[in-house]
């Protein structure tokens, strides 16, 4: 069997990575040892930035009539609420979807599954990977399917979507340095009879543990996520549901009824990341390339942004339009500085939910109730959690494929183009064509540059605005200027010098 991609692993990471694989027109294999996509909830938060990824391939919609929009948050301290947070609107004006979205991960797997069979792919269910080598032309797999028996596939790339414990990662020789946290987590969804509203998130706030109830589709239905005291010295999996039971109890000081358990898990938390993302024509996207907290609802999100990054850096290749090794280094180059945030940021979010720091303790149960509900209304607070949460923020400003030559502009190269709207719709409706986007806010002095043909337009496309006084405050421009923006729709450069030179000095120096 032939193919471009091997895709090795079909969790969200895999799924989403295979959709954009289609988008491209590039052809693929997906393997997994698991019988289908999974039937527990497991990872349900969903962020902007990720919504964002799936407009453009009209899944958003799809994904957002299966949840709920995260609407806002409840403090309770000692059995008692002592604030709320509102969350619905939090980055209007900064993202389409100005809020986190709860789904559960089956329901999340099976529209990008279903995007896939539509398409006329489908995943190899209970195949396994074997082993698999790899020299500068491609990729050889060999893996056994569900019958016992053995096939070699032949691939340009392979992609390692199988998570944390990634038999990828281990036959290319990669480390996976970090920590592990000492106290057990806990996670169930379950049906509870008790006095809280089913509109809301609740946040327990606790002396030195991580108590949190998250609403699910359904009457009734929660997910619980929360911690053991340091002491507990019990092993994954040894652990009895009523032993979580009694300390949901304990933490909440309620007396609350749980009616019904779903589903349930514990588990000791890594935080860890690869040293590499890439060997030769090999990657890592997903759990396989990094492990953190639940902290913040990232994980899940950063892995389907992994693969992102990664397609059109294939696609450019494949079509013969860039340097393999100069675009396909900046995989690692810039999934690995992201990596390395997103662990910092994490511990930062557990640390503020659950450390036994005396100041942060008392700052945590009897302050921070009583002033987050005004904090977050204050446009400069959510200007900067917002971007932080969603994943909207993430920049590759330090990337080699960045480039800021001219121009004091607000918006930097490297940065997620701006949501805004022109003439009534979203900017992003112009940017859904799997491309390049060159897009000329004109200010009424200058002509359009005259773009000839050269062997890189074919994967271009071509935008001339009008530069609306918004849209002069949005980028920091008194005057026309060009973005050029890569497929994945982060600024590769931002000038204020309209020509066809200039596209073709960026061109020249950073892909071809």
């Amino acid at each position: 069997m032939k193919t471009d991609v091997i895709i090795i692993g079909a969790g969200p990471t895999g799924l989403a990575l295979a959709c954009q694989l289609i988008r491209y027109g590039i052809d693929f294999v997906i393997i997994d040892k698991k019988e289908t996509t999974t039937p527990h909830s497991k990872a349900i938060g969903v962020q902007a930035r990720t919504l964002e990824i799936y407009e453009q391939i009209g899944l958003a919609n799809k994904l957002i009539e299966q949840g709920a929009i995260a609407a806002k948050a409840r403090m309770v301290v000692g059995g008692e609420v002592r604030g709320e947070i509102e969350f619905g609107e939090l980055g209007k004006d900064m993202s389409p979807y100005p809020f986190v979205l709860i789904v559960e991960q089956g329901k999340h797997e099976t529209i990008l599954y279903d995007f896939i069979k539509a398409n006329d792919k489908d995943v190899s269910w209970q195949t396994e990977l074997e082993s698999f080598t790899q020299d500068e032309t491609g990729v050889k797999a060999t893996v056994k399917n569900a019958n016992g028996e053995t096939e070699t596939i032949e691939a340009k790339f392979l992609v390692g979507c199988d998570g944390a414990k990634s038999p990828v990662r281990h036959a290319l020789g990669l480390t996976f340095e970090g920590i592990t946290f000492e106290r057990m987590f806990y996670v169930a969804d379950v049906q509870i009879d008790w006095n809280f509203s089913h509109d809301a998130g609740h946040a327990f706030l606790l002396k030195n543990n991580l108590l949190a109830f998250f609403p699910m589709t359904g009457d009734g239905q929660w997910r619980i996520v929360g911690t053991f005291p340091e002491e507990f010295a019990k092993e994954e999996g040894d652990v009895l549901y009523e032993e979580i039971e009694v300390r949901i109890k304990r933490d909440t000081e309620l007396d609350l009824d749980i009616t019904k358990v779903n589903w349930f898990s514990t588990y000791k938390v890594h935080t860890r990341h690869v040293n590499k993302f890439s060997v030769g024509r090999c990657f890592l996207a997903g759990d396989s390339a990094h492990i953190h907290t639940p902290a913040g609802a990232q994980g899940m999100n950063t892995g389907i942004q992994d693969g992102y990054n990664l397609a059109w850096k294939i696609w450019t290749v494949l079509r013969g339009k860039a340097d393999a090794v100069k675009i396909l280094e900046t995989y690692n180059e810039e999934r690995l500085e992201n990596a390395k945030n997103l662990l910092e940021t994490t511990d930062r979010f557990f640390n503020m939910a659950a450390s036994p720091d005396v100041f942060l303790s008392y700052f945590r149960r009897y302050v921070f109730p009583y002033v987050a509900g005004v904090a977050f209304s204050i446009d400069a607070v959510k200007k900067f959690v917002f971007p932080r949460v969603s994943q909207i923020g993430i920049n590759y400003r330090h990337g080699s494929l960045s480039e800021n030559a001219d121009g004091n502009f607000k918006v930097k190269a490297g940065d997620r183009m701006p949501y805004f709207s022109v003439e009534g719709e979203s900017i992003y409706d112009r940017l859904r064509q799997p491309k390049f986007h060159l897009l000329t806010f004109f200010d009424g002095n200058n002509n359009p540059p005259e773009i000839s043909e050269n062997d890189f337009t074919e994967l271009m496309d071509f935008h001339s605005l009008p530069l609306y006084p918004a849209i002069a405050e949005i980028f920091g421009a008194k005057k026309s200027f060009v973005v050029f923006l890569r497929p994945d729709n982060y600024v590769a450069f931002i000038s204020a010098q309209i020509s066809a030179a200039r596209l073709e000095k960026y061109l020249t120096e950073k892909l071809q």
